[in-house]
Parts: C-alpha cells; sequence; structure tokens
C-alpha cells in the first residue's frame, strides 16, 4: 500500500478532502521524522507500535575482494517494534 493510496483510503473513510488528509499524513510522518532524527526520542503508538532509535557501535567490517578492512562509524538507525496485539493480529490463521 502506497502513501497515496491510504490518503484516498482515510478520506473515503472519513469524508475529508484528500488533499486535507495528505497534509495531516505527511505532518505526521515529519513529526515522526524530527522526533527519530533530530531529538534521538522514540515514538510510542498504543496499539500499534514504537518507532525507536537503535544505535549500532562502531565497527570493523572486511571488504572480501579487495581484501581490505575498513571501520564503521558509530551510527543510529531508526526501527519499527510492533506492539504485542499487532503481531498476534498478524500470526494469526
Amino acid at each position: 500500500m502506497t502513501k497515496a493510496e491510504i490518503v484516498k483510503t482515510i478520506a473515503m473513510q472519513t469524508g475529508v478532502t484528500p488533499k486535507d488528509v495528505s497534509v495531516v499524513v505527511e505532518a505526521f510522518m515529519e513529526e515522526i521524522r524530527n522526533s527519530l532524527a533530530d531529538n534521538k526520542e522514540n515514538v510510542y503508538l498504543r496499539g500499534f507500535g514504537s518507532f525507536i532509535v537503535k544505535h549500532r557501535a562502531k565497527k570493523t567490517a572486511r571488504n572480501i575482494s579487495k581484501n581490505t578492512t575498513l571501520v564503521i562509524d558509530a551510527h543510529d538507525l531508526p526501527a519499527f517494534k510492533p506492539c504485542k496485539s499487532f503481531i498476534d493480529r498478524m500470526t494469526q490463521e
């Protein structure tokens, strides 16, 4: 499902114009990006899941084709962790 399909579905369900829904969806995504990237804060959405910042430590890697080693600096990555009820819903048969 794409962002455009999400906007269209929400607009049909709520009766709000797709343009207004698009503005809200964009603002929602931007707020999550800002919280994770700028503030290094996790975002918890009860009943859905958490957008979290995972820290990766500095490590040494190898380039096998050139037989060299390189250092990968420590960095942060965004990740999503679904809540238990979401996982249970996905695993139901």
